[in-house]
């Protein structure tokens, strides 16, 4: 069976990307709990794909094991110099509910609402240099207030609704949400590229 690193520290990434990952045929998916004391590379990209694609190279290269990598952000249509690929460092060492407060204050009375999530994911394997990137997208507006539970590391989903929908990211069920959403995209293409390297392999 192969194995897969999946390079996030982000448990509510990592969840996301295991819903449409974890019915390929012969991969175990491996997390960065199972290698103790690992520390992400500094985000340099200008991209989304660049971002995504350093961290699959630098933990591949560092375990030597096939590796996926992702990076995702929001761009705001009021606020385009602020977020995007350093969204979730736009507000510093804040937790889960205190970055949504500090992300809705600086919402608070703006006309524009509208916003699109991106999502990139990277593959990597070091031993036959393979490479891949998926990049995935959705529009939707932010509402004025949490409209669900916040999930853990991933509290805009509380906030985010699609265009199109009434609901937002956190009150869908997985299926609906995966179907539409921006890493739901990303990782979709991703499987795709897996299960044909896979195929290709035999």
């Amino acid at each position: 069976m192969k194995k897969i690193l999946i390079a996030t520290g982000n448990e509510g990434k990592r969840k996301e990307m295991l819903e449409v990952l974890s019915t390929l045929p012969d991969i175990e998916f491996l997390s960065l709990k199972d290698f103790p004391n690992t520390e992400d590379p500094e985000e340099i990209g200008n991209t989304f794909e660049e971002n995504a694609f350093q961290k699959a190279q630098h933990f591949a290269n560092f375990f030597e094991i096939p590796t996926l990598g992702e990076d995702s952000g929001l761009v705001l249509e009021a606020f385009p110099e602020k977020f995007g690929v350093r969204t979730r460092r736009e507000f510093a060492h804040a937790d889960d509910q205190e970055w949504l407060r500090l992300f809705l204050e600086l919402l608070d009375g703006a006309e524009n609402r509208r916003a699109t999530f991106y999502s990139a994911s990277a593959f990597f394997d070091p031993r036959t240099r393979n490479a891949h990137t998926e990049l995935g997208m959705c529009s939707g507006t932010i509402a004025e207030f949490p409209q669900a539970p916040l999930e853990p590391g991933i509290p805009v989903s509380a906030v985010f609704i699609p265009d199109g929908h009434d609901l937002v990211y956190s009150a869908m069920d997985k299926k609906q949400k995966n179907a539409i959403s921006h890493r739901g995209w990303s990782m979709k293409g991703m499987k795709e590229f897996l299960n044909s390297s896979m195929q290709n392999c035999e």
